[in-house]
């Protein structure tokens, strides 16, 4: 018997009363621990596109917080990528930026990605990044814009977008930390949105 998340996810409505819920119930229970920053999560559900729909019209700003607490009941009540159905999304971004190229932090970024086509393997590189970000992890926070993960039938991806695609040192820093906190010895890559924008298939422009 499907949930109420499941619900919410695959219609994508709902999603933000789910969170909501959630999160109150926890705030009776648990004393708050403040995150350095805010996070908002957002829910992208592209398995059933209307016919002429623009890019972006199905991106929903889910819920944001500032306490280890709300993180911890979202994550575990509604925001695991095993939820999600085929090409759909969830996000993690600071608050105050939107997951999407024009926003102005994100205008001049890039992104690194990485692919799993392990089963639970999204799961476990999500919450992983999720916790490295909300925990300051990076050396580089300020140039971190946020972390998408994407369910897809071939092949799931994770991808940490970052604002300024031509620092080369902070991304070269970024990427290697990112690969150091996920224990993975494959080759990532990172792109240039502006690349992405012109050609979807752009190479890459650095690799760690």
């Amino acid at each position: 018997m499907a949930t109420e998340i499941d619900v919410a996810l695959e219609g994508n409505t709902g999603a933000e009363e789910v969170a909501a819920a959630a999160v109150a119930e926890t705030k009776k229970q648990a004393e708050p621990h403040k995150l350095e920053r805010k996070w908002t999560f957002w829910f992208d559900n592209q398995s059933k596109p209307k016919q002429g729909e623009a890019w972006g019209t199905s991106l929903k700003r889910a819920y944001t917080f500032d306490t280890v607490e709300e993180f911890w009941c979202l994550y575990d009540q509604v925001f695991k990528p095993s939820k999600l159905p085929a090409n759909a999304d969830f996000h993690l971004f600071k608050a105050g930026i939107e997951p999407k190229w024009e926003d102005p932090e994100c205008a001049h970024g890039g992104k690194w990605t990485i692919t799993s086509s392990r089963k639970g393997g999204l799961d476990t590189m999500w919450l992983e990044t999720l916790m490295a970000l909300i925990g300051e992890q990076f050396d580089e926070a300020d140039e971190i814009c946020g972390v998408v993960a994407s369910v897809r039938q071939r092949q799931d991806k994770l991808a940490l977008w970052t604002k300024t695609a031509t620092n080369e040192a902070a991304q070269m820093g970024i990427g290697r930390k990112w690969k150091e906190i996920l224990d993975v010895s494959d080759k990532i890559t990172y792109s240039f949105h502006d690349d992405s924008k012109r050609d979807r298939s752009a190479k890459a422009r650095y690799n760690v």
